[in-house]
């Protein structure tokens, strides 16, 4: 749906976007996710046709945004970090101008306002001035211009910026639902945000691509956290020997089981060798106190990945993907 390859974005010297690459498949949320200034937003921009790249190639449904920037803008519906209302028009006046715009033919118009104000729980606030409605519901009346034309792919900078927890949830669950139509890209630095919405993740960090991957590859950790009783002989070996397991390491004791030490097993099966695991510990006599895959955070996965930028950026090696 969606191909990125070599992106890169120079102001003068500073390079905001350097060799970026992903792809985006029909029916995917992804998240891209970063800190303050990781290029985020100059990549939305780019893929929405607002700024050219320096280099790079960028296709929607197969359309070069060079070649064909009008071709990609239909396809696309965009809600920028600062939602593009005029605040003392009514909701539908907003609307149907948005409606012509798009150039929406205009016996379809109305009909669309009403399929995008129904999608956004925007009945209520038809005939309200946008200045009066509150800052969720100005969020929903952007979200409502961008779907108006039925777009294959949405793009939403910071969507949930500046909203209370409510207005939040509510937003999380309107997204979800407009994914049943679209394609959807979110930018954001909330980790929460990823993992309440995204199946995709791609990680920008100084402008460089970090991580592309599912959400559920790349919370898997490929460990297994095993207690067992303390002072036993030989623990690293005998669980070293276990098929799949390619490294052992002792944490220390394991404060939420007194008495038991907490290793780590590290794997390299298809699954977590789990049972394997209880059987070599049973079959020595070690005492087995609790045993799981370990899951990390978000939190974790990210800040693992700014560490490895910075000791990479320190001895100049070039950026890898996860």
């Amino acid at each position: 749906m969606i191909s990125v390859k070599k992106l890169e974005k120079r102001y003068g010297e500073f390079r905001a976007v350097k060799d970026v690459d992903f792809e985006v498949n029909r029916g995917d949320i992804v998240g891209l996710l970063g800190q303050n200034g990781a290029g985020k937003t100059t990549v939305m921009k780019i893929l929405t046709g607002y700024i050219e790249p320096t280099s790079g190639t960028v296709t929607v449904g197969g359309i070069d945004v060079l070649q064909d920037r009008l071709g990609v803008q239909r396809q696309i519906g965009y809600l920028p970090e600062n939602a593009p209302l005029y605040p003392e028009m009514l909701v539908q006046e907003y609307l149907m101008m948005m409606a012509e715009l798009r150039g929406i033919a205009v016996e379809k118009r109305i009909a669309a306002v009403q399929e995008a104000v129904v999608a956004t729980g925007l009945g209520k606030f038809l005939v309200r001035p946008i200045a009066e409605l509150s800052k969720g519901y100005r969020q929903r009346v952007g979200l409502a211009q961008a779907i108006l034309h039925k777009p294959d792919v949405l793009v939403l900078d910071e969507p949930t910026n500046g909203l209370d927890p409510v207005q939040i949830l509510e937003i999380r669950a309107l997204i979800k639902r407009l994914a049943q139509n679209a394609t959807i890209i979110l930018s954001t630095h909330i980790l929460q945000e990823i993992e309440a919405v995204c199946n995709r993740v791609v990680v920008l960090i100084n402008g460089e691509l970090a991580a592309d991957s599912t959400l559920v590859d790349l919370l898997r950790s490929r460990r297994v956290r095993v207690s067992l009783k303390a002072g036993g002989a030989d623990v690293g070996t005998t669980l070293g020997r276990t098929t799949g397991v390619t490294r052992v390491t002792r944490r220390g004791a394991d404060t939420d089981l007194p008495g038991y030490d907490q290793w780590v097993c590290e794997y390299d099966s298809a699954e977590p060798p789990v049972t394997a695991l209880i059987e070599a510990a049973q079959a020595a006599g070690l005492g087995l106190g609790a045993i799981a895959p370990e899951v990390p955070s978000l939190e974790t996965v990210f800040r693992q990945l700014m560490s490895d930028h910075a000791a990479r950026a320190a001895t100049g090696a070039p950026e890898k993907a996860a």
